[in-house]
C-alpha cells in the first residue's frame, strides 16, 4: 500500500497504519512533526527504511513489529532501531531505557542509504497475485476499520487547508487497485481527524461535502 497522502500533511503528528500492506516509509520523511507511528503487522521488509524517519526531531513512539523486517533476532532489531532513531521513549510498546540506548551502540547496526527499490511503472507497485485477492475480497470499511480500531487519538494541525481535489480518485468500478488504496489513505485521514472536530467544524465539512455530492450528481447527469 502506498501512504504518499502524508507527504500532503506535513503537520501530522500522529499516523496510525497498522495492518495496512505498507512497504516503503519515504513519504513520512516530510513529516517534521511527527511524534507517533504505529506500523504494526505490516510489509516492511527491511530495517533501512528507518532511514526515512532519521530526520524526524519529535519522533518519540514507534510500533513496528509483526513486520518482515523484525527479524529472527528481536535483540538486534530493536537494539538496530534504538541506534538510529535514539530520540524514542517507547517501541513497540515497551519503553526505552538509558541502559538500552548505550547498549544499541555497540550492538546496534548503523543505516546509512535508504533501501533498494525495484522499479516502479507510473508510481504504482505492481500488484502481485495475493494481494490483488486480498483488496477484492476486504471491504473498504474493514480496510478503514484497521486503523480506527487501533487509534485511540490523531492530531492534525489543520490550518483549515482542504486536501487537494486531485487526491480523491473516482468511485467508479473502473479504478486501478493503486487509486484505491490512495482513496482508502485519504478516507482514514479525513475520518481520523473529523473526531477532532467541534460541531462547527463538521458543519463545514458537512457542507463542504453536500456542495462536492451535488457536482458530482450534476456531472453524472450531464454524462447520461
Amino acid at each position: 500500500a502506498q501512504i504518499s497522502i502524508c507527504r500532503d500533511l506535513p503537520n501530522i503528528e500522529v499516523i496510525t497504519f497498522s495492518v495496512n500492506g505498507i512497504s516503503d516509509l519515504e513519504p513520512l520523511s516530510q513529516c517534521q512533526n511527527l511524534s507517533e507511528l504505529y506500523l504494526r503487522k505490516n510489509n516492511i521488509a527491511s530495517l533501512n527504511e528507518l532511514f526515512y524517519l532519521k530526520n524526524l526531531p519529535r519522533l518519540r513512539v514507534l510500533w513496528l513489529s509483526e513486520n518482515p523486517c523484525c527479524g529472527s533476532d528481536p535483540h538486534r532489531y530493536r537494539m538496530t532501531v534504538l541506534r538510529n532513531l535514539p530520540s524514542l521513549q517507547k517501541l513497540d510498546n515497551q519503553a526505552v531505557t538509558e541502559e538500552e540506548l548505550s547498549q544499541a551502540l555497540v550492538d546496534g547496526e548503523e543505516i546509512t542509504a535508504p533501501p533498494a527499490r525495484r522499479s516502479v511503472e507510473n508510481g504504482c507497485p505492481e500488484a502481485t497475485e495475493s494481494s490483488a485477492a486480498e483488496s477484492t475480497t476486504e471491504t473498504e470499511s474493514e480496510l478503514l476499520n484497521f486503523s480506527l480500531e487501533e487509534t485511540n487519538k490523531i492530531r492534525e494541525e489543520l490550518g483549515m487547508k482542504p486536501v487537494p481535489r486531485d487526491k480523491f480518485s473516482s468511485f467508479s468500478p473502473r479504478e486501478t487497485d493503486c487509486n484505491r488504496k490512495k482513496r482508502n489513505n485519504v478516507l482514514n485521514a479525513i475520518l481520523l481527524l473529523m473526531k477532532e472536530l467541534d460541531a462547527e467544524g463538521l458543519e463545514i465539512v458537512q457542507q463542504t461535502v453536500g456542495r462536492r455530492l451535488q457536482a458530482f450528481q450534476k456531472k453524472e447527469l450531464q454524462e447520461e
